[in-house]
């Protein structure tokens, strides 16, 4: 199994201070910086045992720090990223990763992560 960190421009240890999160002081993590990046390490690697969101994956994504239209952008932010992971793992009959933590600075990012993967909970938890 392997950690899986997605940001455009950080990396875990960044993370780390921060967050205040030992598990970004580890070792071992797989960093990847886009939308592409993500589904190709998933599709080629399989799903991690811990994934860590940036919401922010491009220039035109900051600032949006109020409210975000993510059918207007031209680029993937880690809402897709994370949209696309429970997909995938849906239709491959695949359990989500064990840990997913979010290390985006973007609280309304945060936000809509968060309630993508407690809709998945709700919704398709397996006990």
């Amino acid at each position: 199994m392997y950690k899986l960190f997605l940001d455009d421009l950080r990396n875990p240890i960044d993370a780390y201070f921060y967050m205040h999160a030992p598990i970004y002081n580890e070792e071992g993590w797989t960093i990847v910086r886009n939308y592409a990046e993500f589904m190709d390490m998933i599709t080629s690697q399989g799903i991690p045992e811990i994934v860590s969101f940036d919401h922010d994956l491009a220039d035109e994504h900051y600032g949006m720090q109020d409210h975000i239209e993510y059918g207007m952008l031209a680029e993937k932010t880690g809402y897709h990223c994370a949209q696309w992971l429970i997909n995938y793992c849906i239709d491959h009959n695949k359990n989500i990763p064990k840990y997913v933590l979010i290390h985006t600075m973007n609280p309304v990012g945060r936000q809509n992560i968060e309630s993508l993967f407690r809709t998945y909970e709700k919704v398709y938890r397996r006990t």
